[in-house]
């Protein structure tokens, strides 16, 4: 199969400063190493604390590596990446239909590079299929801040979405929802995954609400302690 992402012995280290003269090293991720194959729908779990936002952070080029490599099988703005709704101030002023469409950014670059305050048919078509899909397009104009945690969420994966990803990777997307948004998002992802050939790879809580839809599963505590098939995971002793 062909792989969305290779990790090799990554590696990644803080260092925290109590003084001048005093600092301590602290390490999240510790030698880790797994293939994410196209298609594959891949959770990773592990305490608080245990490294798996660092990981991601790694992955995303948003935190520094301190040894190891990344091999990409996809291009990086074929990837898009799903927080955590905490992340997201709820003052945020813009309506869902903008907070949407700066998903298509990766289409919307003038002949420097260099992004464009304009976007193209195109964007507004895959912003429309986006909404349509999630069935948010009744909360266009609404402010992101007005909604509920289940419709912020749903805005978000459709922003996420505006930019037709190959690999969408998601930091615990439904912490905080009701039981029922829960469940509906889940089998959302897992129809993306199959119908649309979606790769996921998804940080989560909820692994029980998941095991049905996971492909494969990463269990961390800075270094793997797990990785193998849902399967697997299910006769471990």
């Amino acid at each position: 199969m062909n792989h969305a992402l290779k990790v090799n012995g990554v590696t990644i280290k803080y260092s925290s400063n109590y003084n001048s003269n005093d600092s301590k090293v602290n390490i999240a991720v510790k030698n880790v190493s797994f293939n994410v194959e196209i298609g594959d729908y891949c959770c990773i779990v592990g305490m608080n604390g245990s490294g798996k936002s660092s990981l991601i952070k790694g992955i995303l080029k948003l935190a520094p590596l301190s040894s190891g490599h990344i091999d990409y099988g996809v291009d990086l703005g074929d990837i898009s990446y799903l927080p955590q709704i905490n992340s997201i101030p709820l003052d945020f002023p813009a309506t869902v239909k903008e907070i949407v469409l700066t998903g298509a950014q990766k289409n919307a670059k003038n002949s420097k590079g260099l992004f464009s305050a304009f976007y193209s048919k195109d964007d507004v078509k895959s912003m429309n299929y986006a909404m349509e899909r999630l069935k948010i397009t009744g909360l266009a104009k609404k402010r992101f801040g007005e909604l509920s945690g289940g419709q912020q969420q749903k805005v978000l994966l459709a922003r996420a979405l505006c930019k037709n990803p190959k690999l969408l990777i998601l930091d615990e997307p439904c912490a905080g929802l009701d039981n029922n948004t829960v469940d509906s998002f889940y089998e959302l992802l897992y129809d993306l995954n199959n119908k649309n050939n979606v790769t996921v790879l998804m940080i989560t809580h909820d692994l029980h609400d998941v095991e049905k839809y996971a492909k494969h599963i990463i269990e961390m505590n800075a270094e793997i302690l797990f990785y193998g098939t849902a399967k697997e995971w299910e006769e471990r002793e």
